[in-house]
């Protein structure tokens, strides 16, 4: 029994999957990853954002865990709270920014035929820091 358990652990969280990147807004955390879907935390320091960008061959869901996320998705603001959730289709420009003061956790599914890093297409404002 010791060796099932030791199993089911191991399958819940690969120790491959455990990935993170550091970026000036934030990280991303890679929580598992599939040929055709990957699953991400993602935390964005208060009154920061990430860039405006679009994907070709990927759909995400973002659900938020804590903070508040401002969501502009094809031009159209929401603001989406603790235990909300929201889409963005393929081919649609969006991004996401924490107006809040404690850190935005989400986590984000990503589902597509192909999740390589160069379908992100970034439009043109520093991902780095946004003035209030």
């Amino acid at each position: 029994m010791h060796n099932e358990n030791d199993k089911v652990s191991t399958l819940s969280l690969p120790a491959e999957a455990a990935k993170t990147r550091i970026r000036p807004w934030g990280t991303v955390t890679v929580l598992e990853e599939s040929e055709r879907y990957r699953i991400n935390r993602i935390e964005i320091k208060p009154g920061q954002h990430m860039s405006s960008q679009m994907h070709y061959h990927r759909s995400e869901h973002w659900i938020v865990v804590s903070g508040t996320a401002k969501v502009i998705c094809d031009g159209k603001e929401t603001v989406v709270m603790q235990k909300q959730s929201t889409y963005v289709p393929m081919c649609t420009p969006h991004r996401v920014e924490n107006p809040g003061v404690i850190p935005l956790v989400m986590i984000e599914v990503q589902n597509g035929e192909y999740l390589g890093e160069d379908d992100i297409i970034r439009f043109g404002e520093d991902p780095e820091n946004k003035s209030h």
